[in-house]
């Protein structure tokens, strides 16, 4: 009777011991693993940026999403690992510092005052505020030309203000909720000429409903380094850097600024080099 007790005790050990190992196991996979391998990773684009972060009901496009998905894939994650999260412009900062997100790639332009709060990897993209104006006009060659026009941006929109203040005071800035609505003006007549990011406004003239419609002006009026952020001190800097690199060598970098940005005939600057930040 003692040896079946024993017996029986060491079985009930054995089993506790088997399913210790085993969740210990399962532990080692961290849903929001910064190292790679995890269940899932999640990332911060923007939601409503055609050509650079969209939301749509085929899934998530544009450049951001595509830079984004090969990142991750060099980290150890697969596409239907990537957990997408909105990262809206004023929440970046906030949502790296919590760790709602693992990293942001969302037309993030690198600048002091927010490198002071999260660190950057990159840049990705050397974009520049530039104007979209309907595809006929001839008039506005340059960024004085816009003195006496209708110009549109979203409201708090800093690249509007740069050109009231500096390059064309005289202009009638107009200030609309989104961009695709100043885009409607734009296509109506009612505005002149939008302006933000050049790489932002191909993306909207890219949609299939304004090809031919649009062009850019090329004024390039400001040098925007898109950087993906990550939170202060994290390790992922230097792993990202390098996924960077490799989709340059290997072409599929040219290949995502073609497939989101080739309809709108948009002249990109070279892939940057890490770490080189145009003032």
């Amino acid at each position: 009777m003692k040896l079946r007790k024993v017996t029986a005790a060491s079985a009930v050990l054995l089993a506790l011991s088997v399913a210790a190992t085993a969740c210990g196991g399962d532990d080692k996979k961290d849903d929001n693993s910064s190292s790679g391998g995890g269940k899932k990773i999640t990332i911060g684009i923007k939601f409503d940026q055609p050509g650079i972060g969209q939301k749509t009901p085929q899934g998530y496009s544009g450049f951001d999403v595509d830079v984004a998905t090969y990142v991750a894939k060099k980290l150890g994650y697969g596409a239907d690992q990537i957990e997408w999260k909105e990262s809206k412009s004023a929440d970046r900062e906030t949502m790296l510092q919590r760790g709602d997100v693992q990293f942001i790639a969302a037309s993030y332009s690198i600048t002091p005052e927010r490198q002071q709060k999260v660190d950057f990897a990159g840049p990705y993209l050397l974009a520049h505020q530039d104007v979209l104006l309907r595809a006929d006009e001839s008039k506005i060659k340059s960024p004085a030309d816009l003195n006496n026009k209708n110009l549109c941006s979203v409201a708090g929109s800093t690249s509007a203000q740069n050109v009231k203040k500096t390059l064309a005071p005289k202009a009638n800035l107009q200030t609309y909720p989104t961009y695709s609505a100043c885009l409607s003006g734009l296509q109506s007549g009612a505005i002149d000429a939008l302006t933000t990011d050049d790489s932002i406004l191909a993306g909207y003239a890219a949609q299939s409903q304004f090809k031919g419609k649009f062009k850019l002006g090329g004024f390039k009026m400001t040098n925007e380094n898109y950087g993906i952020g990550v939170k202060k001190g994290s390790d992922l800097k230097a792993k990202i850097n390098k996924a960077l690199e490799d989709m340059v060598s290997d072409g599929s970098w040219d290949a995502a600024v073609k497939k989101n940005f080739g309809p709108a005939n948009y002249k990109n600057e070279p892939a940057p080099k890490i770490g080189d930040i145009k003032s």
